[in-house]
Formats: C-alpha cells, sequence, structure tokens
C-alpha cells in the first residue's frame, strides 16, 4: 500500500481532441506514449538532449496537474485533458513518434516536478519562447541553456526557481476519480470525509461564511453537515448537507481555485494535507509509514499504561505489533481483532494525545521530547522546531555528514537539508519533513548520544 496519498503516475490518460466544449472524439492511451507524442509534437529530436530532458519534464509534470487536480473532470467532462495548445499542450493523435524522444520518456516518464515542500505536481507552464512567451519554461531559451552547459535539473531551476525538487521513479497505477462513488453524510467517516473537511477549511478562508470545521478528523456530524450546507448555498447546489457527486467535485474545483493548484505561482498542497490520511485497513503483513506511525503511537501508550505491551517501531506489521493493537483495543472498549480500522486508528491517536496533552511542563527534562502530533514542515515557526533543531546538532557532532543548523525554531532550507541527510543516513524515507518515524529516530539517537540510553525499535 502507498504510504502516503501524494501523485502517482496514471497507467492511461485521456485526451479530447480539441478545445474543451468541441464536439471531438476522446481517446485513451497509456500515460508514456501520450508524453512520447506531446514531445514529438512540442520540440524537436536535434535539440541537445540536455533540452529535450527538460522539456520532456515539464510534459509529464503538466499532464499529471491536469490528472491531479481533476482540472477537467471536477468541471463535469469525462476525459482528463485537452489536445488544444490554447488549455493544454500538443497531441497530435496518430502522428510518429521519434526514436531518441521514445527512449528518453521511456527512462522519466514517472518523474515529475514539485515545488519543495510541497507534494502536486508543478503546473509547469511552458511556450515556445519565440513566437509566444510566458511565465514558465522557454522552449528554445532551453537549447541555449543547453549549449551553455546547463543540466536539465538546473534548465529547471533557472525558469520555475531554485525550490523545487524531482520526484523520481512515481508508482504507476490505474487512476480513479477521487469520488468514493457513493454519497455521505451524518454518521460517515473515513478518509473521504477527512478529505472534504481540510477542503471545505481551506475554502474557507476566501469565503468565510463557510464555518470550520474542527477537529478535520474524518468523522461527519452536525458540524461537517452544516459546512456543507452552507458551501452548497454558495454555489448553487441543493442544500442537504450530503456529498454526492456534485458537491464533491463542485468542492474540489473551488479548492484548487483558491489554492491556485493549476497554476506556476500555486499555493501547494502540504503533506500534512495528505499524509492524516488513513488507509482503510492496517494489519498483520502490512509495510511502510503508517505502520511505523502506528508502532509509535503504541509504544508511548505502552509507557504510560502497562496493559500495553511495548514493541518494535520497524515498520513491519508482524505477531509484535497484531498483540499491542488486540491489548489496545481490549483495554480502551474496541473489538480485539487486532486489525486497526479508522476507528482504531483514531482512538490511539485520541490517547496519545491526551497523554502529550497531560504531561507536565518540562516532563521530557534533558532527554528528548514526545513526538509533538503533527508533521513539521518547511516554513513552520514554533518552539517543536527548536526543540528538533537542538537535537539534529547534537546529533550532528557524531555523525559530521548531518550539517548544523541555526537553532532558530524556524524550518528552513537549511533545516531541511540536515532531515534529509539524516533520513539517508538511518535509513528513512528521504522527504525533507519530520514526521512520527524521524521524530523517533532522532530523539533516539539524541538520548542515546547524551546519556547512553539504550537504542530500541
Amino acid at each position: 500500500m502507498p504510504d502516503l496519498a501524494t501523485p502517482s503516475i496514471p497507467e492511461t490518460i485521456t485526451v479530447h481532441l480539441g478545445p474543451p466544449n468541441s464536439p471531438a472524439e476522446n481517446v485513451t492511451l497509456s500515460f508514456p506514449d501520450y508524453i512520447k507524442n506531446v514531445a514529438s509534437s512540442e520540440i524537436y529530436p536535434t535539440w541537445p538532449e540536455a533540452a529535450i530532458r527538460a522539456n520532456i519534464y515539464a510534459q509529464v509534470t503538466f499532464a499529471l496537474n491536469r490528472v491531479f487536480t481533476e482540472w477537467y473532470r471536477s468541471r463535469g467532462y469525462d476525459f482528463d485533458i485537452t489536445s488544444s495548445t490554447q488549455y493544454d499542450q500538443a497531441f497530435v493523435y496518430g502522428r510518429d513518434i521519434f526514436g531518441n524522444i521514445s527512449n528518453i520518456v521511456n527512462e522519466i516518464f514517472n518523474n515529475y516536478v514539485i515545488r519543495r515542500g510541497t507534494v502536486e505536481p508543478l503546473f509547469t507552464q511552458f511556450c515556445n519562447g519565440t513566437s509566444v512567451t510566458c511565465q514558465g519554461l522557454s522552449q528554445w531559451g532551453t537549447v541555449e541553456l543547453a549549449n551553455r552547459g546547463f543540466t536539465p535539473y538546473e534548465m529547471l531551476q533557472y525558469y520555475y526557481g531554485n525550490d523545487i525538487d524531482i520526484v523520481r521513479n512515481a508508482p504507476v497505477e490505474p487512476f480513479i476519480g477521487s469520488y468514493p462513488g457513493t454519497p455521505f453524510g451524518i454518521g460517515s467517516s473515513g478518509n473521504e470525509v477527512r478529505t472534504i473537511q481540510v477542503e471545505l477549511n481551506r475554502i474557507a478562508d476566501n469565503y468565510p461564511a463557510i464555518p470550520k470545521i474542527s477537529p478535520a478528523n474524518g468523522f461527519y456530524r452536525e458540524n461537517s453537515a452544516e459546512a456543507v450546507r452552507v458551501f452548497q448555498g454558495i454555489f448553487g447546489l441543493p442544500q442537504t448537507g450530503i456529498v454526492n457527486k456534485a458537491t464533491w467535485y463542485q468542492i474540489k474545483y473551488i479548492y484548487v481555485a483558491v489554492k491556485n493548484l493549476a497554476e506556476l505561482t500555486s499555493e501547494g498542497l502540504r503533506p500534512s494535507e495528505v499524509e492524516g490520511g488513513f488507509p482503510e485497513l492496517l494489519q498483520n503483513g502490512d509495510y511502510g509509514l503508517f505502520v511505523s506511525y502506528l508502532q509509535y503511537f503504541l509504544n508511548v501508550i505502552a509507557y504510560f499504561n502497562p496493559e500495553i505491551p511495548s514493541g518494535p517501531t520497524n515498520g513491519v506489521f508482524g505477531d509484535e505489533t497484531e498483540r499491542q493493537v488486540r491489548a489496545f483495543e481490549s483495554f480502551y472498549g474496541l473489538q480485539p481483532d487486532g486489525k486497526v480500522d479508522f476507528a482504531t486508528w483514531t482512538s490511539i491517536q485520541e490517547i496519545y494525545n491526551n497523554i502529550l496533552n497531560g504531561l507536565p511542563e518540562g516532563y521530557a527534562g534533558n532527554t528528548a521530547a514526545l513526538y509533538p502530533g503533527y508533521v513539521l514542515t518547511p516554513g513552520m515557526r514554533n518552539n517543536d522546531v527548536l526543540a528538533f533543531q537542538n537535537y539534529l546538532n547534537l546529533i550532528g557532532r557524531t555523525y559530521r555528514d548531518i550539517p548544523e543548523v541555526p537553532a532558530t525554531g524556524y524550518y528552513g532550507s537549511q533545516t531541511e537539508e540536515a532531515v534529509r541527510v539524516f533520513q539517508q543516513l538511518f535509513g528513512l524515507p528521504v522527504s525533507g519533513f519530520v514526521g512520527a518515524p524521524t521524530w523517533d529516530a532522532v530523539s533516539k539517537e539524541y538520548n542515546y548520544i547524551r546519556f547512553g540510553t539504550q537504542r530500541t525499535g
């Protein structure tokens, strides 16, 4: 299962052969074949390879942004992108494909550009740079830069800014529209509910008549229904308080608009906005980031509750983790099946937060503090970031590859880079963000270096 609700590469993409409102045909083809066609239609095979690669990165990312934001499907269309250069990028159905372009696409079609600190594919606007100029990449300009010795990544930085990264080897999966398939309302729970809550809360910043939903925890109660009703009233939908397909996609449409997710100047979608989502079920045999989170929370609870056994924090849901889950479920009045559904996950988080909030000030003393319960990301400024910076700096005196960071409480680029280095050294997913697994690994190493506390898990 995927660790995060982050974009993947669709197996196929549906192209409308004309402007959006034209009565043109739709064609569905594999995503790599689509990119090969676009690249063969937009650029020349005789260009320097570095320029070709930079353009293909932009073309891949542009298409993924359309798919990820459901730009057309949220507007009621039955396709993902058009062939019109007025709206999207060139696509000539049935054209010949250049061999060198085909080979490069096969190599990099599952790599895309993001703004650092965000998860969505960047809206990589581009133009030819001669007859048409724009804010983004100049196609002919990449030729000049390639001749000056620029690498593809340097070209992308030149046009889109130094704060970009390339996501490499993203998984390829069937694309299924985001709508869960059936309407939901009061009494519903799950990731689809949390998605709507998070998106409505952001929309409310621009439309303050919509009441904020707190907590946005995936449980659909009256406060969620009221926010939906107000949203429906503002945007001319029946005020039922029920999220049907029309309401779902209208929320998607407005959310993308207020965050500018389909613009080069996008506000960006932070990992914390998707990372809180939970798989439908965690059970014995599963593995990944959410299992690591689960294990961390359970071990903290076990420290304060002797009825809960301690266990590993290795990201693998094995027999020991199952015993922990059963013990937790039995103690807290849940069905003791050893499986973590949404209700069990929420209960574990609530108990953990209750422990965290109930600790006296200065409880940690000289040891590292408990994970604060939310993901630390670039741009944050608070005491949790300050504490984490101090932990990293002490560890860096032993592990010289970890650069020293300013202990200011501000999560800037230097802190992000130090986090990335730590994650790489300690075999963690290299994200530059601090969730429970990274915080846990840092705190263990800090306590070991400073006090000789045994590393466990």
